[in-house]
């Protein structure tokens, strides 16, 4: 399965998704949305909200919530660093009742330069919905 999730997430056509795949797009879809309004609290939401969420970037391994917000903070200061976020999925598969995988790659359009990568997430059903667990990004 291959989707494209540009500031709102459009699938390509002829291809069905799950009740808990539509669920992890929306949650991707989000995300997007809030990088691209500058709003680094609600692109967290996505994430675990405790301190077991991992996160791995090329300095290593960040864990907790709260210190990867920090890192993003810290990292993507202002609107010229952060720019406009847009993810395109290369493969979304079912790990369990409860684990899925999401592997694609990431983009910023931004003045102080454009960047990109690929990442790996980790979701995690929860009684709320479904949240990423862990994050490799790079």
């Amino acid at each position: 399965m291959k989707y494209f999730l540009v500031f709102l997430f459009v699938p390509m056509m002829g291809l069905s998704q799950s009740k808990d795949e539509r669920q992890i797009l929306s949650v991707l879809s989000k995300q997007t949305a809030a990088w691209n309004q500058g709003d680094f609290d609600q692109f967290m939401v996505g994430y675990l909200h405790t301190d077991s969420l991992m996160f791995i970037g090329k300095s290593g391994i960040t864990y907790g919530y709260a210190a990867t917000l920090n890192n993003y903070k810290k990292s993507y200061s202002g609107a010229d660093k952060m720019g406009k976020l847009s993810f395109e999925i290369l493969h979304l598969k079912k790990l369990g009742r409860k684990h899925y995988l999401v592997v694609g790659k990431w983009s910023l359009k931004r003045t102080a330069g454009d960047v990109g990568g690929y990442y790996t997430l980790t979701f995690e059903k929860q009684n709320n919905g479904w949240v990423i667990v862990a994050d490799h990004s790079s």
